[in-house]
């Protein structure tokens, strides 16, 4: 009497004479007597729903199905199961087993990000979950993706500029053996905007887009976006105005008469200071400076 299979159906990703096929796997419940499988590849359409795509029954421990852009897209979730009867008494069947949902497509890691307004870069890793194919003889064995950010902003706001600034506009997928879950991978850094502004938390996504592929596959594909929550936090404010009244950063206060150039403010972790220019603008009746120049670096 059949039970189940000795091992969970496994989906990996293959190049089948230059194009993307899914390749279902499981173990042969026993060699003797001769055992037929039956292999149904589904896609999930709708949370919680799927919908069957190719349906065979075989002899061999494998299966492949090609992605072929109209019953698997790139996007899709993909699951095969695997039902085993023996040769004869097709009525004496195994208890179906399926295989953990492959995602078929490109893939952000993390999914999603939790930054702060303090400067730091944080890589963001993009591959896909699928062979790149070599529709030409050249260089041509990679996937170029078009990457963009928009500030989703609060609710209660319209979108202001990019709260996320990243290290580059595009990337480039190229191809490469399929190892874990990645069949080619870059990376991106991404880091936030410092606005100086008490603005709150804010939502920012990063958008990929296909340029111009020549393999039809991914024509008509636009990867899941990535959510980045930016922390905002306190901007420090120091000051010097009128006849130089000065306020520094944590809120001392006083004044400085002197003539000349100064340094108002210098950071000892980056390259960044501030220099004021003071002039005599009290006249002969009392010793008074103004400013009346600044540079900034």
């Amino acid at each position: 009497k059949l039970t189940s299979l000795a091992v969970q159906p496994v989906i990996t990703p293959e190049l089948v004479q230059g194009r993307v096929h899914l390749r279902c796997s499981y173990s042969p419940v026993s060699p003797e007597p001769p055992v037929q499988y039956r292999v149904l590849w589904s896609r999930l359409s709708s949370p919680g729903k799927r919908e069957q795509v190719h349906q065979e029954t075989t002899p061999q421990p494998f299966s492949y199905v090609e992605m072929d852009g109209a019953d698997l897209r790139l996007g899709d979730t993909v699951f095969c199961t695997v039902t085993a009867f023996r040769k004869g008494t097709p009525e004496q069947q195994s208890l179906p087993e399926d295989s953990k949902g492959f995602y078929a497509g490109i893939k952000f890691l993390p999914e999603s990000l939790e930054i702060a307004e303090d400067g730091k870069e944080h890589v963001l890793t993009v591959l896909s979950t699928v062979p790149i194919a070599c529709p030409g003889q050249d260089d041509s064995c990679k996937i170029t993706l078009q990457l963009s950010t928009e500030d989703l902003g609060k609710s209660s706001q319209l979108p202001g500029p990019p709260d996320v600034a990243l290290s580059a506009c595009q990337v480039d997928l190229l191809a490469e053996p399929c190892s874990g879950s990645s069949c080619a991978a870059a990376t991106v850094t991404v880091t936030a905007v410092t606005d100086f502004a008490p603005d709150g938390n804010r939502v920012s996504r990063v958008s990929a887009q296909p340029v111009a592929p020549r393999d039809l596959l991914w024509e008509a594909y636009t990867p899941r976006d990535v959510k980045v929550t930016v922390r905002d936090l306190p901007t420090g404010n120091c000051y010097s105005f009128t006849d130089p009244h000065i306020i520094t950063f944590d809120g001392w206060r006083y004044d400085s008469h002197k003539i000349g150039t100064f340094l108002l403010c210098r950071s000892n972790s980056r390259a960044f200071e501030v220099h004021i220019r003071q002039r005599d603008c009290g006249g002969h009746r009392s010793a008074t400076a103004c400013n009346c120049g600044v540079a900034a670096r």
